[in-house]
């Protein structure tokens, strides 16, 4: 950094670096925040960037002072056409939502429907498209304020008039926001697709294209009136599945297949090249010509608590301080440590775990293997948190579905017996009457 300051060179000048006897020349590229500081970082004009390990006897100098890097949206008019649906894209942040600036490399959000048409063409063969950001967010950033802000937008968007919302969201929590607009968005008469990428636009094995033509075709064209998320199915460029807002969690941190449903199908298959749509399953809502209903009453102070060896009585007595709701997301069948035999080293969480219950904090409890159901009548442990009054037994909601339908349900009430009733209502197919052969 003191030599490119020493020379004047900024990010974005054409360089020359000479090194062992070769010659290399290239626009000056950031280096990442954990990037090696000794290495300089070029773009060649092949379009590929090169490292360069910078030594006493490297030379460098500036050929040409770069423009600064500016990001316009694409002008791309776009005339309605009235034979084709129209896809509302709402921006919520994430790698699927960028676009390439090919001179430097440097990735922008792009959001403006000629954005959008720009990076993805392929969308004009499918619909008619209006676009346009909420925020630009990090979704590990995303909070239940913002899922009343989505539900909001989402909800006047249907009400325009649109043939289904899709939403451009991070994956790393995407699942809990398609679970909070699940219980937000009510009588919905359209699709409400959530769509994510894993590999962001300037990488040649990106998700985002077919994610995103995949998700305006359900959303178009699809007869599932849901809150859904729409990914990769496999790890090839082959189809994308459909799922229940309230059934699918992201299981793996890079493959591009890492959503998946828990204790139930997928919607639909989605073929993008086909343009095809394969149900799945026929117990989802239909389009139709009714008013969406938003619900967006919701409590924020609900916590998220995994059950692990040695976790003690005195931290589950701290939530009281922080939380109005707590879902804990016990072992096996719906579990956490009783101490029924009097170890020496064991704790016993029940005498905690009712205080909470007594002070008018309900308890909600998911099962942390994910898949299975919660049973509180088979073992010692889950007869003990049944009868201090633990809400759950028979239910095989996710912990995340769980956890975001209990701040919903205390948004509506505090009243542990309406709260028990409410937790314990289907609403949206959080809880499944059966779990197929091929989850069980």
């Amino acid at each position: 950094e003191e030599l490119l300051k020493s020379k004047k060179i900024k990010i974005g000048d054409r360089i020359s670096v000479l090194k062992a006897g070769k010659s290399y020349e290239g626009i000056l590229m950031p280096r990442i925040d954990l990037g090696d500081p000794s290495c300089l970082v070029i773009k060649l004009d092949n379009g590929y960037n090169l490292g360069i390990k910078y030594e006493k006897k490297t030379q460098v100098k500036l050929l040409k002072r770069g423009k600064p890097i500016k990001f316009r949206p694409a002008r791309i008019a776009m005339k309605k056409d009235p034979t084709k649906p129209t896809a509302s894209i709402l921006g919520c942040g994430g790698t699927i939502a960028a676009r390439v600036e090919y001179t430097t490399g440097a990735v922008f959000p792009a959001f403006s429907p000629g954005d959008l048409l720009l990076s993805f063409p392929e969308l004009r063969d499918i619909a008619n498209i209006q676009g346009r950001k909420l925020f630009d967010l990090l979704s590990e950033d995303m909070t239940p304020s913002h899922w009343q802000i989505i539900a909001r937008e989402v909800a006047k968007e249907i009400e325009k008039g649109v043939d289904g919302v899709v939403l451009m969201h991070g994956t790393d929590t995407l699942h809990y926001t398609s679970a909070a607009l699940s219980f937000m968005l009510q009588n919905l008469p359209v699709p409400v697709v959530l769509v994510g990428a894993q590999r962001s636009s300037d990488r040649g094995s990106s998700d985002n294209a077919m994610n995103l033509l995949s998700s305006v075709l359900t959303a178009c064209k699809s007869d599932i009136a849901e809150v859904t998320v729409c990914m990769h199915g496999s790890m090839s460029d082959d189809f994308c599945y459909v799922h229940s807002g309230v059934k699918v969690r992201k299981f793996h941190s890079s493959r591009r297949d890492a959503f998946q449903s828990v204790n139930a199908l997928p919607f639909a298959k989605v073929w993008y090249l086909e343009r095809k749509i394969e149900y799945l399953r026929e117990d989802f809502r239909r389009r139709s010509k009714t008013s969406v209903r938003l619900d967006d009453r919701i409590n924020p102070n609900v916590g998220l608590i995994y059950i692990h060896p040695g976790i003690k009585p005195e931290f589950i007595e701290s939530l009281s301080k922080f939380y109005e709701g707590v879902v804990i997301a016990g072992t096996g069948l719906g579990h956490v440590p009783t101490n029924p035999f009097n170890d020496k080293f064991a704790r016993s969480l029940i005498p905690a775990l009712k205080g909470l219950i007594d002070s008018s904090i309900p308890v909600v409890i998911a099962p942390q293997t994910i898949f299975g159901r919660i049973d509180m009548n088979v073992y010692t442990a889950g007869r003990l948190l049944n009868k201090i009054g633990v809400i759950g037994n028979n239910c095989d909601w996710l912990p995340e579905t769980a956890f975001v339908k209990l701040a919903f349900v205390l948004g509506h009430t505090k009243n542990l017996t309406k709260v028990r009733e409410m937790m314990l209502k289907n609403y949206v197919g959080e809880i499944s009457e059966r779990i197929g052969i091929e989850h069980a």
